[in-house]
């Protein structure tokens, strides 16, 4: 586990909401919450857009907010639509509380908590629009443990989308970043309709097509620590046929 950067202040007392999308989560996200808030950052607020999971996620982050009522939110959703339709709620109910940034991270503990600080020091030092945490740029590292069909998925889906979309990014698909509230304003989440995994790249795409700036630092990525992965087929699906939509929809952008 990395140490976390000690910002200086204001920066440490930043606005910073962290949404975290769960299904199926109820093992890690008391864990995952922990260590959210013993990072060095007073300002930092997590909003938990439960997708009314049935091994009780939710009333597990109903636990946590009791225990922490200034700190955690949870959004209750109806039933499961996807991880960008999770994204578009938990970020526009960030946005309307407040948030100057926003961060994503998945509630599998893939993504390290401890490197918050650094990215969050990244974007208020640059003119970014937003900060990735990023598994294949100098310095990034995957898991000895992530299977290797699942390496494979990756590299070809980052090698595919940067072929079609041409998006100067190298973990086109990561899902770990803090976004300036005001890039996000601009993208517009009622632009955004991807249900899937296809949400990262459509986020990226849309930044990049508006002018923002996207730095990408490396981060260790882990193999998660409990319950099953949700790609499916369908998602795969989605993801396949995401870069020509984009490139439909999004034809009258800049860029």
């Amino acid at each position: 586990m990395i140490e976390p950067v000690q910002l200086p202040s204001p920066w440490r007392d930043a606005r910073l909401t962290v949404v975290v999308p769960t299904y199926n989560e109820a093992g890690n996200l008391p864990v995952l919450v922990e260590r959210l808030l013993a990072l060095p950052l007073p300002g930092l607020k997590v909003l938990v857009a439960d997708d009314n999971s049935p091994d009780g996620t939710g009333e597990v982050a109903d636990k946590l907010a009791i225990e922490h009522p200034d700190r955690i939110e949870v959004v209750h959703r109806p039933g499961k639509e996807g991880l960008g339709r999770a994204y578009v709620d938990g970020i526009g109910r960030a946005l309307d509380g407040g948030a100057d940034y926003v961060a994503q991270m998945d509630a599998d503990l893939s993504h390290p908590p401890e490197a918050l600080p650094g990215m969050l020091g990244a974007l208020l030092s640059t003119q970014a629009g937003v900060v990735i945490g990023s598994r294949y740029v100098p310095g990034g590292q995957l898991d000895e443990n992530w299977p290797l069909y699942r390496r494979a998925l990756s590299g070809w889906a980052n090698l595919y989308v940067h072929t079609l979309l041409r998006v100067r990014i190298r973990d086109l698909t990561a899902g770990f970043k803090i976004w300036r509230a005001d890039a996000l304003r601009d993208i517009g989440l009622d632009r955004v309709q991807s249900n899937g995994y296809s949400f990262q790249v459509e986020m990226h795409y849309l930044a990049t097509k508006l002018g923002h700036t996207i730095l990408e630092v490396p981060i260790r990525f882990e193999e998660r620590r409990d319950g099953l992965s949700k790609m499916t087929t369908a998602t795969k699906v989605e993801s396949a046929l995401m870069p020509f939509k984009l490139r439909s929809r999004h034809r009258n952008l800049p860029g």
